[in-house]
This record gives C-alpha cells, structure tokens and sequence, in this order.
C-alpha cells in the first residue's frame, strides 16, 4: 500500500474512459486495461463505487462489448449518446459528450460514503470539484497520463499517478494473424 492508504479507506472511482481511451490511442498506440486500472486506483482499500462513463453514437452498437466488459469488471456504466453541438464546414456535423458534470455531481453524492475518490482522467475541468471535495477531507488520487493531464489537476490532488507506470496498464495488442 501507498503513503496515504489505509484498508478501511472508502474508495470511490470515477472514471472518465473517453479522456483516457483517446489519450492512450494518441500517445500509445494502446487500449487501457480498465480492469488494471481499477484493481490499482482500488488498492487494497474498501470499494465503495466504480463508474465509468462512456459516450456512444446513437445507432452505433460498436461499444456495447466495451461497455459489457465494464460492467462484468466491476464498474457501474453510465451511458451518454453524442449529440450534435453545431455544423461544421459542408454542413458536416460535429459532436458533442461530455460527462464532466455528471462525474462531478457522481462525486458530490457519495461525497458522504468516502474517504477517498479516485478521478480517472487529466481534464483539468475538475480542479474545482477535487479542491471541494479535499476542503471536506477527502483525499483525492489522479490516474492519467502525463502527457495530457492538466498541471493545475497534477498540482491540486493529493496523489497523481501517470497510468503506464500501473503494473498491466494496456491491453495485450490483438494479433492479427491467422
């Protein structure tokens, strides 16, 4: 166990799989092993609650294996559909998820049930939310990579963790032979 961590810690992790996948895919060439993730933000402490957030495009079936793996992993999946934020050049679409706020109003329910959140996401929208939630004395861990996590997130928690230094943070290539 980390400095800071104890067994009977109450542990809520919320976890932002858009921010980390696009990220992972941009620097890595990689999927993040969720499960790893999870297993390590957990720690040996006292799960209160897991979610992970997933946007998808209505019609598009694609992520319900993703989402699916999630739920059998221990998450609670909250599910957003993209919607269309305005019309670009050529009147092509461009989309709009976002589940900033609803991570944040996930937090302040179980604010009473936890000793700790664990945010699994660099976006730098959350400083706020993160400081009120230590004003309150809950100690607040990152999991995100270094690359595109906001300093200001890095400098506001108690712990930061860049994700490819957890033990099987990506998922094993697929092999595309036959």
């Amino acid at each position: 166990m980390e400095l800071g961590q104890h067994p009977d810690q109450r542990v809520g992790v919320f976890v932002d799989t858009q921010n980390l996948y696009h990220s992972a895919r941009d620097y890595y060439e990689r999927n993040v092993n969720f499960e790893s993730l999870l297993r390590f933000a957990v720690g040996g402490r006292r799960l209160v609650r897991a979610t992970a957030y997933v946007v998808e495009k209505e019609g598009d079936t694609s992520a319900w294996p993703f989402i699916y793996k999630l739920s059998t992993i221990g998450y609670r999946v909250r599910r957003m559909y993209l919607t269309v934020k305005e019309l670009g050049e050529g009147g092509k679409p461009i989309y709009e998820g976002n589940w900033d706020m609803g991570i944040a109003a996930d937090m302040v329910r179980l604010m009473p049930h936890l000793d700790v959140v664990v945010l699994g996401s660099g976006d730098g929208d959350f400083v706020e939310i993160l400081e009120v939630l230590m004003e309150r004395g809950i100690r607040v861990e990152v999991i995100a990579f270094r690359e595109t996590t906001a300093q200001k997130l890095i400098d506001a928690v108690d712990r930061f963790v860049h994700l490819p230094d957890i033990p099987n943070a990506f998922m094993e290539p697929k092999n595309t032979e036959r």
